[in-house]
């Protein structure tokens, strides 16, 4: 049985005459960390919201854990979690208030939901504040709190909207750890991110979205395979015209510099360039950064010619 599973999903909103998705399929194995990568709109938080039964689709279906998303949302609400985007620490409880009722809320019993919250504020390293009021707290803590309040549920599967936004890569780093250790224990994790190192780090498969539609899919190495003439990426940061690199590979303009994505053999003959023209140049392979930036910017350049 897949955990997830869309069908021809689609959503329009009243107010927007183009799809937020638009036939969207995807499937998520139980026991992955799976994540969705897209621009801002590009409708990630769309996904997660029709899929945590949150909102109705406008056609197509999501099955969850077995369940329809729509027709069985009441069932399906005991068996997952959310922490969606907008969510906010309330004044004025504390971190410890905040885990303790979202578990007993979920019917967990008092002395087991006291355990799993202190669990929870120790791994996260709130335990120092676990009993301040939240308006005290720093923007990172907060946002740890609202993290710690899923993981420590029964949840089989939890839907993760940009848990990391706002967090120093100490804290990025924990929130990890605690990531991969619900999934050896067989949990299913869902997540958006704008981060393409944390992606890369988690991820079991990842699917890139952009307007609403897939447009790569697969495990992060794998998508960047999909690229393989593009294996390698030359920063370049002078004596060179962005037409003159564009015979080396695809070329964008990034931060003062040109940065080429080639293969193997475009990367040596730019190198013996450079080193001919005494320019200066910073060598190293591609990474999901650069793919998603290629594959996005492409549909993009699709979606412009076809107008």
């Amino acid at each position: 049985m897949k955990a997830l599973q869309a069908v021809g999903l689609t959503k329009v909103y009243k107010k927007s005459k183009k799809p937020a998705l638009d036939t969207l399929d995807l499937e998520v194995e139980e026991g992955q960390i799976f994540t969705l990568l897209g621009r801002n709109g590009a409708g990630k938080t769309t996904f997660l919201r029709i899929a945590s039964t949150q909102l109705m689709p406008t056609s197509g279906s999501v099955s969850v854990l077995g369940l329809d998303a729509v027709r069985d949302a009441r069932e399906l609400r005991e068996r997952i979690a959310i922490t969606p985007q907008e969510a906010e620490t309330m004044y004025p409880l504390t971190p410890r208030d905040h885990v303790l009722l979202n578990l007993r809320m979920r019917g967990m019993a008092k002395d087991e939901a006291k355990r799993r919250a202190q669990e929870a504020l120790e791994e996260l390293e709130l335990g120092d504040v676990a009993d301040m009021n939240s308006e005290w707290l720093s923007g990172g803590m907060k946002q740890r709190v609202i993290v710690a309040m899923a993981i420590r549920t029964d949840a089989e599967l939890i839907f993760l909207d940009e848990p990391t936004i706002g967090l120093d890569p100490l804290n990025r780093r924990k929130v990890w750890d605690q990531l991969t250790r619900l999934k050896k224990s067989g949990k299913t994790i869902v997540l958006t991110t704008h981060y393409m190192d944390e992606a890369e780090a988690l991820s079991d498969s990842l699917l890139i979205i952009n307007k609403g539609r897939a447009v790569a899919s697969g495990t992060p190495q794998s998508v960047k395979e999909a690229v393989t003439q593009r294996s390698t990426r030359v920063d370049v940061y002078d004596k060179f015209t962005q037409s003159e690199l564009g015979g080396f590979g695809h070329t964008v303009s990034i931060a003062g510099r040109f940065r080429v994505l080639t293969d193997a053999d475009g990367a040596r003959s730019l190198g013996e360039e450079a080193v001919a023209r005494g320019a200066s140049i910073a060598m190293s392979p591609v990474t999901l950064d650069d793919v998603f930036v290629d594959i996005v910017g492409e549909a993009e350049k699709g979606e412009e010619d076809e107008r």
